[in-house]
């Protein structure tokens, strides 16, 4: 058999939401070589049945038996489940790649994003598994590795404006139900977030760490030190939950150790892997949520100088906080895998 005609046995755990649907999209549409496509959920799913490629797969029960025979595991089945399963897959032979927070900062698991850190992946030996960054984490970063290997970025600031999808299906339905409530003159009710979302913006995601930061905030922080392998990189973050479906933005401003210009910016931005160069300021174009939902690549633009000190730089960079965010991401790892690991 040559090397083209290979295929996996592929298992999703979390199959039934948001990111697992998104990644069989992932994996029709990059035409995976899937042999055969195992669908595992929670009890409350078994039985469900779910299209992929024009066939009907039923839904199989998530237990610690249902990895036999499968190449390569994705989970995006929320953290628990990944502590609880995520082994036994290993065990089983299985590779996997795992979409939760369970194992980001296990110094034996790799965390990959696979324009930046790909050589990373090798290292699943150790344990199996390989960890898929936070959301907000992989587009940043997407997008900052070309410039940290030009001239090394000595400190990142990085304001997050994260789309409620990030939240999850329910996020999403309260911000619609606020919104229609609002228009019908109604008191929205909120349950999933503190606070009500329509309309406003919540400087908070996840929970609140004794240092003042929330756990999303130190994820950049602590995740972009292990991706990079660069302990000394300064960074800091501020998180902000904002009524946008899909799609995460953010503000970065960075500090280089050495002076890059505006110009040799947007020309490494528009040759890098994953990234879409969107900056044309005169004619009103800069990456924007609308723009990004759907679509594979990052968006980067708004690039410009920081006035304020000698070598610094302010860009704006949008996602699809799912695809590029969760699934596309796991998918590309996946993809990596079968081409130089198994």
């Amino acid at each position: 058999m040559s090397e083209s005609d290979r295929k996996f046995n592929v298992a999703i755990a979390g199959a039934t939401g948001a990111v697992g649907g998104a990644m069989l999209d992932v994996l029709a549409r990059r035409n995976f070589p899937v042999k055969e496509l195992r669908l595992l959920a929670s009890e409350r799913s078994v039985g469900k049945k779910i299209v992929y490629k024009g066939e009907e797969i039923a839904v199989r029960l998530l237990d610690k038996d249902a990895f036999s025979g499968i190449d390569i595991a994705l989970f995006s089945a929320g953290a628990s489940r990944s502590l609880e399963f995520a082994p036994a897959a290993a065990a089983a032979g299985a590779v996997v790649v795992d979409n939760s927070s369970a194992f980001r900062m296990d110094p034996e698991i790799p965390l990959v994003v696979p324009e930046v850190n790909c050589h990373a992946i090798a290292r699943y030996r150790k344990r199996g598994i390989i960890a898929n960054p936070n959301c907000s984490t992989i587009q940043m970063l997407v997008a900052l590795k070309p410039i940290h290997d030009a001239v090394r970025i000595k400190r990142i600031v990085v304001s997050t404006y994260q789309a409620v999808s990030g939240s999850g299906a329910k996020a999403i339905e309260e911000l619609k139900e606020q919104v229609a409530a609002y228009v019908r003159g109604d008191q929205p009710v909120n349950k999933v977030y503190p606070h009500r979302i329509a309309f406003n913006c919540l400087p908070q995601i996840d929970s609140f760490l004794e240092n003042g930061y929330t756990k999303e905030e130190m994820k950049m922080v602590n995740e972009t030190r292990k991706i990079f392998e660069d302990d000394l990189i300064g960074v800091t973050a501020t998180t902000v939950r904002v009524p946008v479906i899909y799609g995460h933005s953010e503000s970065i401003n960075i500090e280089t150790e050495k002076k890059i210009t505006v110009a040799e910016v947007r020309n490494l931005m528009a040759a890098a892997p994953g990234v879409k160069l969107v900056d044309d300021p005169a004619n009103l174009s800069y990456p924007m949520a609308l723009d990004c939902a759907g679509k594979f690549e990052t968006l980067v633009g708004r690039i410009r100088e920081d006035e304020s000190i000698a070598n610094g730089l302010n860009l704006w960079v949008v996602s699809d906080n799912i695809l590029k965010g969760a699934a596309l991401n796991t998918v590309q790892i996946a993809e990596e895998l079968i081409k130089s690991h198994l």
